[in-house]
């Protein structure tokens, strides 16, 4: 998962720089067209598009024989039936390009989060640092090391409760920043951004567990073995350029939703039958 995520990283964010600095409604929008198009070419050439035209008219058949022989309890019931069966072959049938399309899909939405799913730092504002250990213990020894760029504020503290050291950090100026970690006798950094562009932000620097790389992939994951399970930096949730939307997931119901809109404007032109 590491060696995917560290591919997909500089790829995406390659791709999304030309619209770091606009609106995000506008790279959201090229994003979910070019997504759209994409979901509809896999669906085309996985799917059997003529069984699945075929299933399509056997429902519209039997919707219209329900309407005909409104009056006739038997007919409607037969029609029902049939409908129900149709349904579920053409559920069969769409399974096969879904699940062709699963993995892209979360790994695409998973890359997108962090470009989307928060907003940056300004200058002057606060947030927590959290060091989050992998076994409970008595409190550490550590010490966090800021650049130019951002300010400690206060810390460490230690929450036994939650086996978590905290630190209250401020953002100085704008710029990409690492803090420098000394705990326990390990050396581990951690990606501060100050910027309002649309940039992937790491809110969490995973563990190494596969699971973790896949939900959090904007950063390269602790070491294996380490003494810590993740370093949190909290980040304000986007908005899509939403206003009163702030959410992790604003982005993603956009993002949906355009990508429906574009899917079904373009079937059609693209021949696609779904």
């Amino acid at each position: 998962m590491s060696m995917i995520n560290s591919f997909l990283r500089p790829l995406f964010d390659g791709l999304l720089y030309p619209f770091r600095g606009l609106h995000p409604l506008v790279g959201l929008t090229v994003v979910s067209l070019v997504a759209a198009i994409g979901i509809l070419y896999v669906f085309k050439l996985t799917s059997n598009q003529d069984k699945l035209a075929a299933v399509k008219r056997k429902i519209h058949a039997g919707l219209f024989e329900i309407r005909l022989f409104n009056d006739n309890p038997r007919a409607i019931l037969r029609a029902q039936l049939d409908i129900l069966r149709h349904n579920l072959t053409y559920l069969r049938l769409a399974m096969v390009p879904l699940l062709w399309m699963i993995v892209p899909l979360v790994l695409v939405i998973a890359q997108l989060q962090f470009h989307y799913g928060y907003r940056g730092l300004d200058p002057g504002q606060s947030t927590l640092v959290k060091v989050e250990l992998a076994a409970a213990a008595g409190r550490p020894q550590a010490i966090l090391h800021a650049p130019a760029g951002v300010a400690v504020e206060a810390g460490p503290a230690w929450l036994p409760a939650l086996n978590e050291v905290a630190w209250r950090i401020a953002a100085v100026e704008p710029g990409d920043y690492e803090l420098d970690l000394e705990i326990g006798g390990e050396s581990l950094s951690k990606s501060v951004r100050v910027s309002n562009d649309v940039v992937r932000r790491s809110p969490i620097r995973p563990s190494a567990a596969f699971a973790d790389q896949l939900l959090y992939p904007a950063e390269p994951p602790l070491p294996r073995g380490s003494a810590v399970r993740a370093i949190h930096v909290v980040y304000p949730p986007g908005d899509a350029g939403i206003p009163g939307w702030e959410s992790e997931w604003t982005w993603m119901i956009v993002f949906f939703v355009l990508s429906m809109v574009f899917a079904f404007a373009l079937r059609k032109p693209l021949g696609v039958t779904f």
